[in-house]
């Protein structure tokens, strides 16, 4: 039994019928379309590390009253929502390990109910999780292009309000999913999320990259010779691939495989691209591992108190 198999509702199509689910993947090529198998082991690791990082990161944030902005408090809610992710995975892992054993024995509508409470819970860290991207994404573009009037226009209150709606509509949401899983419309709303998220960052990225350079540009124009400029333009350049690529990369095969079940269920070559959605789960892990690499490690300040917080010097 896989990890994270409480995602079953979106593993196969609900409106493929068994056998023509077998049917389609006999028709196709046979080695392609066994899947991937991903030991339970690599999902408890991969679970674990997120964890460790991400918990590390609240720990830093709380302790040091310096990085207790909007800003961090962002970033904080992004470690929380990626936590969610690890919490369900080791949850679900001890839960299928008790089951197997024999240590734990439950009724079947006891074990489904239990099956939901988790897929509510990944759900509401997916929604999350992109939602508090997009925030940052903003608050980053308001930090550069409205600099003067930052503490203004993002103020403590704005920021928790945002926060909570986040919170709230994430929890609304995966209800919604999860009760309505066999309704392509909260599909589509769930696809249209990531799309927009998707737009979003990568405007406003390219915008705050596209205003670095030409100011690089004109501080370096009355230099000679100009490797200052070249040099920044990479490094930005390099930071904006490194921030939308991961995104795309570790949450694209997961909503590519939600446009799949909408758009072709029995499929032949869908149906084989839905044998991989561990993988594509594994992915999502792997992204709660990156992000605070990304968002938060880089702080100097927040790398300070990290060192504190693992020595324990509070």
């Amino acid at each position: 039994m896989s990890t994270l198999a409480p995602l079953h509702l979106l593993r196969e199509p609900w409106n493929a019928s068994e056998g023509n689910q077998s049917n389609a993947i006999v028709g196709a090529s046979g080695g392609w379309c066994q899947g991937l198998d991903i030991p339970n082991e690599l999902f408890l690791a991969l679970g674990l590390v997120s964890l460790v990082e991400n918990l590390l990161v609240v720990a830093a944030i709380l302790k040091n009253r310096n990085l207790h902005s909007p800003t961090y408090y962002f970033i904080c809610c992004l470690a929380v929502s990626d936590m969610l992710v690890s919490i369900s995975n080791l949850a679900e892992m001890l839960f299928v390990l008790l089951l197997e054993h024999g240590v734990l024995v439950m009724r079947p509508s006891v074990v489904r109910h239990m099956d939901s409470v988790i897929d509510m819970l990944i759900c509401s860290s997916v929604v999350s999780s992109l939602s508090f991207l997009g925030v940052i994404a903003v608050d980053r573009y308001i930090t550069i292009f409205y600099a003067l009037r930052y503490h203004s226009i993002m103020t403590l209150q704005r920021a928790v309000v945002t926060m909570a709606s986040i919170w709230l509509v994430s929890t609304v949401s995966s209800t919604v999913l999860i009760t309505y899983y066999h309704s392509n419309t909260v599909l589509l709303c769930l696809i249209g999320f990531f799309l927009f998220m998707l737009v979003l960052m990568l405007v406003l990225y390219i915008h705050m990259f596209t205003l670095a350079r030409h100011h690089l540009h004109s501080i370096t124009c009355q230099q000679k010779p100009p490797t200052t400029h070249r040099g920044g333009s990479l490094k930005g350049a390099v930071t904006l691939t490194i921030l939308l690529g991961v995104y795309f990369i570790c949450w694209g095969p997961f909503f590519f495989h939600l446009i799949l079940i909408v758009t072709c269920p029995t499929n032949p070559f869908c149906t084989c691209f839905f044998s991989y959605f561990n993988l594509f789960l594994i992915l999502i892990i792997c992204n709660s591992v990156i992000d605070p690499l990304i968002y938060a490690f880089r702080s100097q300040e927040l790398r300070r108190t990290l060192r504190e917080v693992v020595t324990c010097s509070w």
